[in-house]
């Protein structure tokens, strides 16, 4: 069941990364868009900045949870590796703790925002609710609460994992 559960945590590891990355790439492009119809043609989009920003925020939730299971993210691991195992066992219980915590709060106060402003509307884009733009926090949320069930029950993900595929092997 354990492999079975990494598989599934590897797919839904990639949807994120794709859609983290699709919007990095989609972002890219219309912010350069807005500045060129602005300056150089003198009439601007009303859409490239409130696109960009919707852009933004689902990469950096979606990119977030990514980073969490490819344990990339910031960690200061000093006083981790400077205490005995035992304590590094409790302090690692710990971060877990902390980040359920974390998780089930975007999980409950996202999906709570999502529902509040669902029928607003974007003024550039009218057909897009509000909510559609906060989405990302609870389903990030979800998605980063997996991945630390994944943690705790199957521990690191090892080298040879999909999550590290495209890191930079040796010279050969």
């Amino acid at each position: 069941m354990k492999p079975g559960f990494v598989r599934a945590m590897d797919a839904v590891y990639l949807i994120s990364i794709v859609v983290a990355g699709t919007c990095m790439v989609v972002m890219t492009l219309i912010i350069p868009l807005g500045v060129f119809f602005r300056y150089a043609l003198n009439s601007a989009l009303s859409w490239p900045e409130p696109a960009a920003t919707i852009m933004m925020i689902y990469f950096s939730f979606l990119g977030g949870a990514a980073v969490y299971r490819a344990n990339a993210h910031m960690a200061v691991t000093a006083i981790l590796n400077a205490v005995p195992e035992r304590a590094q066992r409790a302090m690692n219980a710990g971060i877990h703790a902390s980040m359920i915590a974390v998780a089930l709060f975007m999980i409950v106060y996202g999906a709570q925002l999502v529902q509040v402003t669902w029928n607003q509307t974007i003024a550039e884009f009218p057909w897009m609710p509000v909510g559609f733009t906060y989405l990302p926090i609870p389903v990030s949320g979800v998605t980063t609460l997996l991945f630390i069930v994944e943690r705790i029950w199957a521990g690191l993900l090892p080298p040879d994992s999909l999550t590290y595929s495209d890191a930079p092997r040796g010279l050969e």
